[in-house]
């Protein structure tokens, strides 16, 4: 079973990121990536289609024998992930913004969250929010059409900057000390948020506590690989695999899925 690999998808290339982190802090796993790319964004979805998508993404991760899925899609995980962990017999990972650490860390009691519709509009979000921000002013913004450019190959056009400087500007003329990013396709966009943002602001995303909670979960099942050779990493995607092969870079090989 240990050497069964971990299964991980998204509503696109986005929840590499997430991968990345995994990959790093467990070198030794075996891994297999299912980008849907071509009903991303997953946020302006409804549930109940949320929860369909990320069926048929957990089927066929389970039809390739993995362990342990994590759902590296911060919408399907507020939607979906608990009638995923009653329908299957596997240990699930979601991923959620990390709005905690940025309200127990702000100094102006100030915060921004940039996030999808879909996990902004979600129970747990606002649940979430409640615990742990309600003392604090939090900007909340959707990040309408940032998910369809790096989806486009777009991640570095001047359309994306513009938008990105639009949707900063409320946060900014808030006075905001940290930037929570609520999606996994955003830490794709640190280089362009560090030259727009005041050198002051922090930014925080999920990646590397959803690394180290898929540690502790394989190590609870005694499911940790210690095998070190031959490890292998597989990626596919239902759009067009040079998007995704441009995050990876040429170390790793992308396939086309029709599914």
């Amino acid at each position: 079973m240990s050497k069964l690999p971990i299964g991980i998808f998204d509503s696109g290339v986005g929840g590499t990121s997430i991968w990345k982190e995994i990959h790093s802090l467990l070198p030794n796993e075996n891994t297999i990536y299912l980008a849907d790319s071509i009903n991303a964004p997953y946020g302006p979805k409804g549930k109940e289609a949320i929860i369909k998508l990320s069926i048929k993404n957990t089927e066929y991760l389970l039809s390739k024998n993995c362990k342990l899925i994590v759902v590296a899609c911060n919408t399907a995980t507020t939607n979906a992930i608990d009638y995923l962990r009653n329908s299957y017999n596997v240990p699930f990972i979601g991923i959620e913004p990390a709005i905690k650490p940025a309200a127990l860390q702000t100094k102006v009691h100030a915060i921004g969250i940039l996030a999808t519709k879909g996990t902004l509009s979600s129970a747990l979000f606002s649940k979430t929010s409640g615990l742990f921000a309600s003392n604090i002013k939090v900007i909340e913004q959707d990040g309408e059409g940032i998910v369809e450019l790096i989806e486009s190959g777009q991640l570095h056009s001047d359309e994306m900057r513009s938008l990105l400087k639009l949707y900063l500007k409320p946060m900014i003329d808030a006075n905001i000390d940290y930037l929570v990013l609520g999606c996994t396709h955003y830490p794709y966009l640190m280089p362009l948020l560090i030259d727009l943002l005041p050198s002051h602001v922090k930014i925080i995303d999920s990646g590397e506590a959803v690394a180290r909670q898929t540690k502790a979960v394989l190590k609870q099942h005694n499911l940790l690989n210690s095998q070190v050779l031959n490890t292998k990493n597989e990626f596919f995607t239902n759009g067009n695999p040079e998007v995704m092969q441009s995050l990876l870079g040429e170390k790793f090989d992308v396939d086309y899925l029709d599914f």
